[in-house]
């Protein structure tokens, strides 16, 4: 390594971002025959990106004929898991969730058993941070617009509307 390489730029293409969702591509038929050879790919560039790099690096494959390709590490998925033979369709919508909602994502993603579609429609969901049950059932109340008039605040009881909504 020289003076001008850092740790954190080998392994990069141009215009990759140090933080940005990434994956390394491995040619199987390398790996097989005891050889490391693959490609550290962006997954925010869209899944033809992937499949275009994809391409280059079993195109300059040691091997013959390289066809076969797996996933064989990933960074900056802020924890979210990636299988070896992840889709580049996955990789990508995944990525891209990422990038939206940060690490709250990933950890979303992980506890819905890792269906982004599930995690996705939480955010969807996701109706803000309460200090309590009454302050959640007062402003969604009036965020809906169904407005209470004034004369009558007083004798609506908060708390006991946030624990209906609870349970319903």
């Amino acid at each position: 390594m020289t003076n001008s390489q850092t740790p954190a730029l080998i392994g990069f293409t141009n215009g990759q971002r140090a933080d940005e969702p990434r994956i390394y591509v491995a040619c199987l038929a390398a790996y097989n025959c005891g050889r490391l050879h693959g490609r550290w790919i962006s997954a925010v560039k869209g899944e033809e990106h992937l499949w275009e790099e994809t391409r280059a690096m079993l195109a300059e494959s040691p091997e013959l004929e390289a066809e076969e390709w797996g996933v064989h590490d990933f960074e900056n998925f802020a924890g979210a898991h990636l299988s070896e033979y992840a889709s580049f369709e996955t990789v990508c919508a995944l990525a891209e969730f990422i990038e939206e909602r940060g690490r709250l994502g990933a950890k979303l993603y992980r506890h819905f058993g890792d269906d982004l579609e599930q995690a996705r429609a939480t955010f969807d969901d996701y109706a803000g941070k309460f200090q309590s049950l009454a302050d959640f059932a007062e402003g969604l109340t009036r965020e809906t617009g169904a407005g209470v008039p004034d004369h009558l605040e007083y004798y609506i009881d908060w708390q006991a509307m946030g624990r209906d909504m609870e349970l319903n």
